[in-house]
């Protein structure tokens, strides 16, 4: 699974293109940042380059989960951040970032390959 941090390098040619998986949260992070002229025609490009994993019932669940066990431990992440790590964990894929913050998870279950 990749975060939007690796998605917005690739677009930017900063980094190479991986192909993968992304959640839509990913896809709504990246759209908007792009001119709302330009979205329609950068959606199409995100579907096409990316698996897009949407919210479905195991992220839920699984963002409850960690979205509980963070703020319990007193290092409650993003909204944003716990959808795409329990997307990650839903689908069973590690998640490659740029974003330390996501090394708090890993005690969960959250598998990360930090770039």
């Amino acid at each position: 699974m990749l975060d939007t941090s690796i998605v917005i390098d690739a677009l930017r040619g900063s980094t190479c293109y991986e192909p993968g998986k992304v959640s839509a949260l990913t896809v709504v992070e990246v759209l908007r940042g792009i001119p709302e002229e330009k979205r329609a025609a950068a959606k199409a490009l995100l579907e096409e380059a990316y698996s897009v994993v949407g919210i479905t019932n195991n992220v839920m669940l699984d963002y409850c989960r960690l979205y509980d066990s963070s703020k319990e431990d007193g290092c409650l992440l993003p909204d944003a951040d716990l959808i795409i790590a329990a997307s990650a964990l839903a689908e069973g894929e590690p998640i490659l970032t740029k974003d330390d913050a996501f090394r708090h998870l890993e005690k969960y279950g959250l598998r990360l390959v930090l770039k």
